[in-house]
């Protein structure tokens, strides 16, 4: 780098023209910039190939399993998950709530089914090997207990099935022992709704086979244990509707209806609660539900309905976990404008379920749609959790839905988020230390939520971590087992293939990335860090489509010598040297590898932005070696800055962002306009140490400064979501997502150390990303290790 030292605290970075003219050029420091219509006049020749070129022409692409499969298996995959996306498909059957609504019984007389398709169905479902209905999965041998009991309820209500009853009743005699059994999987208010339903199988004079008056007893007083517990704390009365079939006569049906009946008619969009309802109520709204569930699916009902939101909203958040959302736009804005009028429209299917709830503000609002926090306002407190249903069932992926949606706040007024990050975060700690994490959701998913939210989580990291941890969807239990839509087998073939087609593009960059670092000589500096590898981490990781390739190179190159130029100041060459020339050799190299760099950048980001955008590169570099020197000089002086705003105005710049992002964001696609690119709105986020600076406000207390600090970023890291989220602003969002994208890699890479100086935690994640195969369960898990961020 060559310094003119025209005074003592004036050093200018000046750049001399060579011999044969360019295209365009970077002057620091001199006269002739060049203006600001001029155009690029050679079109420049692209490093490296579209990777469709490169991957995409390949007669196969890899699978899940590593193996190469043709594409049009891969094709019918992804139309196997945009129709299921689109269509949320039919939830399965539940022996469960059919048997309920099989007990509605038609107006007049004699009495008669309301339903005779469900009776017919039920006796057409009974198991031949040992009686049953329900599950078959040996693991819930609960829910089988109570939709056998339904089911011979049913039958026995309406004079049907003497040998199914039979059967029916002699498999719940053999299997009685896991009615006390807690170690078995168990539906939603087992303990209230089996003993009720013995209660009621005995008043019908149904006898069970091998089952002692003394245990039945002990069942039954059980049941009247936990009522009297949920009455005296006042909280459960939620959850006593919830499962009033088990109550009968017992509950104020018309208080209930009062409190919990929903628009539709349903008791929380449950079959079996709504026709209990009808059964001892009579309740008019009650069986137009009812209707309207058999009229949609037939002679069978699912075990809640409607349930098609969440579904979708499930779908549509794997899709952007396993990174293959963008093979999906068009299906995913479809569903999420479908999600916002239902919101907009107060959906009770959206509302009041926390779940869906949590799910559906998180992205709608990470989507760009305008919505306000006070849809979840019910949940601000953790007594409110307490008291509901997802409260008395410790449902935690109620809870981690609440967490991850109070991650995604930008006002400092959002006391609702904030307030539900609060308590959902301790509860959550408590259910790990407790073992009592819900069954269909992985602990590991908890613990990785909690010790990394979304703010610090690398697009490319997060996606390696949820394909390597990615489990089929098991069975999630409400009234009855039920599975959820996801197509598994599709997702996870699409993501692994995507995410090694990826790798393999990231890889031919790094290989020109280091040819460029030996032809401008970098490897002849000893002083200096240079690490290609690393430096693509950032725009590997976070800017994966193919088409920004040039983008990720721009980047990584940008980063390396942003690194060196930061390097060269600390070792302090340029020191008392007072003529224009170079100092040594190594600062020549310096010089030519920023100025030859930056115009061939310059040249190839004229074809995108169709202009000269040189003069800005030129600008930023000038600034940074501006305020380093600054730093330099502070440092040899041993003088430190007097306040943050001299902190900071020297901070910012040296951080170097101005200079790395606004050098690739060139490439990324949409043209800036000049007063974009200068606006105000395009100032990146810095990097400071100011907490010894701001422990002078604090009686010298550094913890104090700290959290002063913290509350910065944190202020800071709201803006920044902000204006990504909003609708509009100058800036086009494609480069606001690229800014709030560089700021979750700043948090990678200072989250612990300093990643530049430790470098170690940064090669494993920039292996992680570009070079290490995905670590599949059960087919390379020997091959490869595996990830522990």
């Amino acid at each position: 780098m060559t310094y003119c030292k025209k005074r003592r605290d004036e050093y200018v970075l000046t750049a001399f023209c060579p011999a044969v003219p360019r295209s365009s050029s970077i002057e620091i420091g001199v006269a002739r910039a060049p203006q600001q219509g001029h155009r690029c006049r050679r079109k420049p020749q692209l490093s490296v190939q579209p990777r469709a070129r490169r991957i995409g022409s390949h007669a196969a692409r890899r699978g899940a399993a590593g193996v190469l499969e043709p594409g049009n298996k891969q094709e019918d995959r992804a139309a196997a998950i945009r129709e299921r996306l689109l269509s949320a498909e039919a939830p399965p059957p539940s022996a469960y709530d059919t048997a309920w609504v099989a007990m509605v019984p038609a107006a007049g007389s004699p009495p008669a089914p309301r339903y005779p398709g469900c009776v017919d169905w039920i006796l057409r479902s009974q198991r031949r090997d040992d009686g049953s209905w329900g599950p078959g999965d040996p693991s819930l041998r609960k829910d089988a207990l109570s939709s056998t009991l339904a089911c011979v309820l049913a039958l026995r209500t309406w004079g049907a099935g003497g040998d199914a009853v039979a059967k029916g009743l002699r498999f719940i005699g053999r299997n009685w022992s896991c009615v006390t059994d807690g170690s078995c999987n168990a539906p939603a208010g087992f303990d209230v709704i089996f003993p009720g339903m013995v209660a009621r199988a005995i008043g019908m004079g149904l006898e069970i086979p091998l089952v002692r008056q003394a245990d039945v007893d002990a069942v039954l007083r059980l049941r009247d244990s936990q009522l009297r517990g949920m009455a005296a704390s006042g909280s459960g009365q939620a959850f006593m509707a919830y499962v009033a079939e088990g109550l009968g006569d017992v509950l104020d049906w018309n208080q209930a209806a009062a409190a919990y009946q929903r628009k539709n008619g349903s008791f929380f969009d449950s079959p079996a609660t709504t026709a209990a309802a009808a059964i001892h109520s009579h309740n008019d709204r009650a069986l137009d539900y009812s209707d309207s569930v058999v009229g949609k699916f037939g002679s069978s009902v699912p075990t809640v309905y409607p349930r098609s939101a969440y579904y979708q909203l499930r779908m549509v958040d794997t899709l952007e976990k396993m990174g293959i959302s963008r093979s999906f736009l068009s299906e995913i804005n479809s569903t999420l404008d479908m999600i916002y009028r239902s919101w907009l429209a107060s959906d009770e299917e959206i509302m009041l379920d926390t779940a869906t709830c949590a799910m559906a503000f998180r992205l709608l609002r990470m989507h760009g749609y305008g919505i306000s926090s006070d849809g979840l306002a019910r949940f601000s407190s953790e007594s409110s959790f307490h008291g509901s249903i997802q409260g008395h069932l410790n449902d935690t992926e109620a809870l981690l839905e609440l967490l991850k949606a109070s991650h995604v706040q930008i006002t400092d007024d959002e006391q609702v988020l904030e307030s539900i990050s609060s308590w959902s975060t301790e509860l959550l700690k408590e259910q790990l230390r407790s073992g009592k994490i819900s069954r269909h959701v992985d602990p590991s998913e908890v613990e990785h939520v909690l010790k990394f939210p979304f703010y610090s989580n690398v697009d490319r990291l997060e996606h390696r971590w949820h394909i390597e941890h990615f489990k089929k969807q098991g069975f999630q239990m409400l009234k009855s087992a039920y599975h959820t839509c996801d197509a598994d087998e599709e997702i996870v073939s699409l993501a692994v293939d995507e995410f090694h087609s990826c790798q393999a593009a990231y890889q031919e960059e790094l290989q020109i990335i280091e040819r460029w670092a030996k032809e401008v000589r970098l490897d002849e500096l000893d002083y200096a860090r240079v690490m290609p590898l690393i430096c693509l981490l950032p725009s590997a990781s976070t800017m994966f489509p193919a088409e920004l390739s040039e983008a990720r190179i721009a980047a990584a190159k940008t980063n390396i010598l942003a690194t060196i130029v930061d390097d060269l100041f600390d070792v302090g060459e340029w020191d008392a040297y007072e003529q224009v020339g170079f100092f040594s050799e190594r600062v020549e190299i310096v010089f030519s590898a920023v100025y030859d760099t930056s115009n061939d950048l310059a040249a190839r980001a004229a074809a995108v932005q169709n202009r000269s955008v040189i003069h800005h590169i030129a600008d930023r570099w000038a600034e940074m070696a501006r305020v380093m020197m600054v730093e330099a000089e502070w440092r040899m002086s041993g003088r430190a800055a007097t306040s943050m705003e001299e902190y900071m105005a020297v901070a910012e710049p040296s951080y170097a962002l101005g200079t790395t992002v606004l050098t690739f964001v060139f490439f990324v696609g949409p043209e800036l306009p000049e007063d974009v690119v200068v606006g105000p709105e395009e100032k990146g986020q810095g990097k400071i140490n100011s907490v010894l600076l701001l422990a002078r406000r604090h009686g010298g207390c550094v913890e104090a400064a700290k959290a002063e600090v913290r509350s910065a970023i944190t202020t800071s890291r709201m803006e920044l979501l902000r204006m990504l989220v909003r609708d509009g602003g100058e800036v086009p969002w494609r480069c606001r997502r690229e800014f709030w994208n560089i700021s979750k890699v700043v948090h990678l890479f200072y989250m612990e150390v300093d990643g530049y100086a430790s470098p170690k935690e940064m090669m494993r994640a920039a292996n992680e990303v570009v070079v290490e195969p995905l670590r599949i369960a059960g087919k390379d898990e020997d091959s490869h290790p595996g990830r522990d961020r």
